[in-house]
C-alpha cells in the first residue's frame, strides 16, 4: 500500500459508557425508548429492582424485576457494578452485562439515580455522565403529579431530594433540559453529546475492573 493510500489521521475509536442520570420524573425512561425507536447504535443495560413493576412495564424490558434476597445475593457476590436503596426499593446495574456490550465494541448506556451516577464516577471516571433535567422545580413536581404514583408524602420527599441532588451536578459532563413536549430535542442533544465524544482527539478508556 503506498504512503499516499494511509490515513492522514489515525484515531481509534473505542465504546463509549454513557450514564443517563437525574431527577426523578424528568423523564430519563420516555428518552431511552425514544432514542431505541430512532435506531441510534448503541446497548442499553436494563437496571434491577425490588420494586413493583408500573401498570405499563414489562419485566425484562423495562426492569429486570426480582426479589429482595436475589438482590441481595447479586450484591454478595458483586455482581452489580452499582446499586442504591432509592425511595426504599433496590436499584442496581448488572456488572456483566455492561462488561460484555463494551467488550463487544458497543456503545453503551446505564440509566442509575444521582447515587449510582457517583457510585459509577469513583469506579469509571472515563464514562460521559449526561444529568437529565426540567427547567424548574415546578414542573417537575407538575411531571410527578401527573404519574399518579406518589403520595403527598413521596412527593414531599421526591422533590426535597431534587433540590439536593442538583447540587451534585458537578459531577457530571453535560445537563439536558428535557422540556415538556419537546422530548426529541432532548434526544438530539444527547446524540450530539455522543457524537461529539466521537469526534475527540484523545478517545474516553473505559476500563472494567475484575470483581
Amino acid at each position: 500500500m503506498s504512503s499516499n493510500s494511509q490515513p492522514l489521521i489515525n484515531v481509534l475509536g473505542k465504546p463509549l459508557l454513557i450514564v443517563l442520570s437525574g431527577l426523578s420524573g424528568t423523564g430519563k425512561d420516555t428518552l431511552l425508548t425514544k432514542m431505541k425507536q430512532s435506531g441510534a447504535p448503541f446497548t442499553h443495560i436494563t437496571t434491577i429492582t425490588t420494586r413493583l413493576p408500573r401498570a405499563n412495564e414489562k419485566n425484562n424490558v423495562d426492569y429486570h424485576f426480582t426479589s429482595e434476597k436475589k438482590f441481595q445475593e447479586m450484591i454478595e457476590r458483586k455482581e452489580l457494578l452499582e446499586w442504591a436503596n432509592v425511595y426504599g426499593n433496590l436499584y442496581g446495574t448488572p456488572k456483566k452485562s455492561v462488561t460484555e456490550a463494551l467488550n463487544r465494541g458497543e456503545d453503551t448506556i446505564v440509566k442509575v439515580d444521582v447515587q449510582g451516577a457517583t457510585t459509577i464516577k469513583k469506579l469509571l471516571p472515563q464514562a460521559i455522565f449526561i444529568f437529565v433535567a426540567t427547567p424548574s422545580i415546578k414542573e417537575l413536581i407538575s411531571r410527578l403529579k401527573r404519574r399518579h404514583t406518589e403520595s403527598a408524602a413521596d412527593l414531599a420527599l421526591r422533590t426535597k431530594t431534587a433540590e439536593e441532588e442538583v447540587k451534585k451536578l458537578e459531577l457530571f459532563d453535560y445537563v439536558v433540559f428535557n422540556r415538556r413536549d419537546e422530548i426529541d430535542r432532548a434526544v438530539s442533544e444527547i446524540k450530539a453529546i455522543i457524537t461529539a465524544e466521537k469526534c475527540r482527539i484523545t478517545p474516553r478508556d473505559i476500563t472494567m475492573q475484575a470483581s
